[in-house]
């Protein structure tokens, strides 16, 4: 009988359990079977299994190792330091402010993140281009001006992610110091702690477990960042800003190798997971 009872209360779970193995567990399983093959767009009438010589490729291309590498400086500028930080920024000083100041600024930064990636990003190269935005106001300021699309290309699509994405950050960070007692802070002052000390020894403690949690989901959409860095720079100029992610396309459909592209993504969901586990590691201890 009780095994009966838990198969009927299971059961209207297996419609979903259905979905979920055919168009997630499926295609991820057809994947992992794809990177260990030769598999090509075009040229090509039969694959082969060829093992382990996909990944043995990728770490001795020097395209590869230079995409790992540009990942890890976007992912570290635009969402662990640029997004985290701003958001932070953002949420202490909206919390002092007054009404009209809150929703002007709440308003604005919330735009820039609800904007489709490519007008997002048609819009930061407008900005960063030698005949753009950011030139018009150097030469204002009578201050040289450089292609920076050209010079400093990973810079420009970090600040770019950083405008459309600190809004998350922002969010959920003044969720977290609305959550935190009055009379914590207050009992801090009148004990002489100035601003930096509430914000390192009360405020940054308090609110550890969303730091944790933000700084996840931060590194892991920044991970899969392609549209934006697409529109302004298409990775380059010579592979400066070409991601993992635009690496990756431009290796299984371009150049159409569709097995080795598809190792490329399993390694890029790797660094993903070692983000991953290293956030989680935050989250273990209790405050």
């Amino acid at each position: 009988m009780r095994r009966g009872h838990r198969a009927v209360r299971v059961l209207p779970l297996a419609p979903a359990l259905v979905l979920l193995l055919l168009f997630l567990a499926g295609p991820i399983a057809y994947c992992v079977w794809i990177a260990f093959t030769d598999l090509q767009l075009t040229g090509q009438a039969h694959s082969s299994f060829v093992g382990l010589a996909n990944f043995r490729r990728a770490f001795r291309d020097d395209a590869f190792l230079n995409a790992v590498w540009l990942t890890l400086v976007f992912t570290v500028l635009s969402a662990l330091v640029g997004q985290n930080t701003l958001g932070l920024a953002l949420a202490a000083l909206m919390q002092r402010a007054s009404q009209p100041v809150r929703t002007l600024t709440g308003g604005v930064v919330v735009t820039a993140w609800v904007l489709p990636e490519v007008v997002a990003g048609f819009l930061l190269y407008a900005f960063f281009r030698r005949e753009g935005t950011l030139n018009a106001v150097l030469d204002w300021l009578h201050l040289p001006r450089q292609n920076w699309l050209f010079t400093l290309p990973v810079l420009a699509v970090s600040f770019a992610n950083v405008w459309r994405g600190t809004a998350f950050s922002m969010l959920v960070y003044s969720a977290a110091l609305d959550g935190i007692p009055a009379e914590i802070t207050e009992a801090a002052e009148v004990d002489g702690a100035g601003g930096w000390r509430r914000l390192w020894h009360i405020t940054l403690p308090m609110i550890r477990r969303s730091i944790g949690t933000t700084l996840m989901l931060n590194t892991l959409q920044t991970l899969s960042v392609f549209g934006l860095i697409w529109v302004m720079t298409r990775g380059g100029p010579g592979g400066r800003s070409q991601t993992l992610p635009l690496f990756m396309y431009e290796t299984a459909f371009r150049n159409s190798m569709i097995g080795y592209g598809t190792a490329v993504a399993l390694l890029l969901l790797l660094v993903g997971s070692l983000f991953s586990v290293l956030h989680l590691r935050l989250l273990r201890t209790e405050v």
